[in-house]
């Protein structure tokens, strides 16, 4: 179990009063485990310097900028790979069961594929397993990652470290797909309105699937520990 996906997903978080006073104890963490290389962390160390010395308006600012308003770069995992589609709702069903099977309870309110989410319930994991799961979305983490990069915003170190830890390669196929997508611009109101039309979010078994996440709770469901089915989840 590691506290430094609770460090990475407060940073992921919307900036708040408490979290910037609590921005010396995240670069400890950080700095403590050390889960990446050090010239990865020295970057999310500039992240990390923005919460102390920039004021929190601001803050709050660029992130509503950045990761509400450009669909793009959105937190919300599935987003990136269903849209809005009925097909993101089974995978958020299963996701959810997931998290429940591993001690994680979430609000009714709370989607479960938000990445600050994910990354609380991989804290609560094994490190292998939590290496393991972290694998799955990397092809739309590296993808934001680029996004981000683009922007020479400073979140993208965050992104940065968590494709180090993960150790993986992402799927060429499913980068190539996602870089396809419409990088959209914020302040193209009109163009954001026509990219949000899209078909409403439906949750529950009437849905789409999700195989991976599905066979992993069928095989959960079968007696397979979680961490053994962590361990062969890539294949």
């Amino acid at each position: 179990m590691s506290n430094s996906y609770k460090a990475l997903s407060a940073l992921l978080s919307y900036p708040t009063a408490d979290l910037k006073e609590a921005a010396g104890n995240l670069r400890e963490v950080i700095f403590e485990e050390a889960l990446a290389p050090e010239r990865i962390l020295r970057k999310v160390d500039r992240l990390i310097a923005d919460y102390e010395t920039l004021d929190l308006y601001e803050l709050q600012e660029r992130y509503v900028f950045l990761f509400d308003r450009t669909r793009s770069l959105s937190l919300h995992l599935f987003e990136h790979v269903h849209g809005e589609s009925r097909d993101r709702g089974q995978a958020m069903v299963d996701l959810k069961t997931l998290y429940e099977q591993g001690g994680l309870e979430i609000g009714a309110n709370e989607l479960p594929d938000f990445l600050p989410l994910f990354l609380e319930y991989l804290s609560t994991r094994p490190a292998e397993e939590a290496q393991t799961l972290l694998n799955e979305p990397l092809s739309v983490l590296a993808a934001i990652r680029e996004r981000l990069d683009k922007r020479t915003s400073p979140y993208a170190a965050v992104f940065r470290m968590l494709e180090a830890i993960a150790g993986g390669e992402p799927s060429k196929r499913a980068l190539d797909d996602l870089r396809k997508a419409p990088d959209d611009d914020p302040n193209d109101l009109e163009a954001l309105d026509a990219a949000w039309e899209d078909e409403p979010v439906t949750f529950g078994p009437s849905a789409g699937d999700c195989p991976k996440v599905a066979q992993m709770l069928d095989r959960m469901n079968a007696g397979e520990s979680p961490a053994d089915v962590a361990k062969t989840a890539r294949s």
